[in-house]
């Protein structure tokens, strides 16, 4: 069964080196075990997405340019997630009138990169699903 994806979620991207926070930036959002809960629109990079640590991926710029400097040796870069579009799927339930995020939502960096929920941040599930 699917949990809804409340501050403090675990995220991972397949290009990232580290594991990420999930942050819920706007106030007044309903609770699930006293943390304010997801919706698929959380999807601003630095604010609701977090760095991955390093970045793998030679579609990002700046790996491509560091590994084009090591002669081809593969350079991780900083990451700087550019998230293309809204998590998904997204639950039945609503949470400020947008679809709720759930731990089994994706969604996908400009650089190839797949983001996904590792740890939903609690244990409330999705009655919808």
């Amino acid at each position: 069964m699917a949990s809804f994806v409340t501050m403090g979620a675990m995220l991972r991207c397949s290009f990232g080196m580290a594991p990420s926070s999930f942050m819920v930036t706007v106030p007044m959002r309903p609770l699930c075990q006293n943390k304010p809960m997801g919706n698929i629109m959380d999807m601003v990079p630095m604010a609701n997405i977090l760095p991955f640590g390093m970045c793998q991926s030679m579609a990002n710029p700046t790996v491509a340019s560091a590994t084009a400097a090591a002669c081809g040796v593969l350079t991780p870069m900083p990451c700087v997630p550019v998230i293309t579009g809204p998590w998904f799927p997204g639950g039945k339930e609503l949470v400020c009138n947008m679809p709720a995020l759930l731990n089994n939502c994706k969604c996908m960096c400009a650089w190839g990169g797949n983001i996904s929920v590792q740890m939903p941040g609690n244990v409330c599930n999705a009655t919808g699903k």
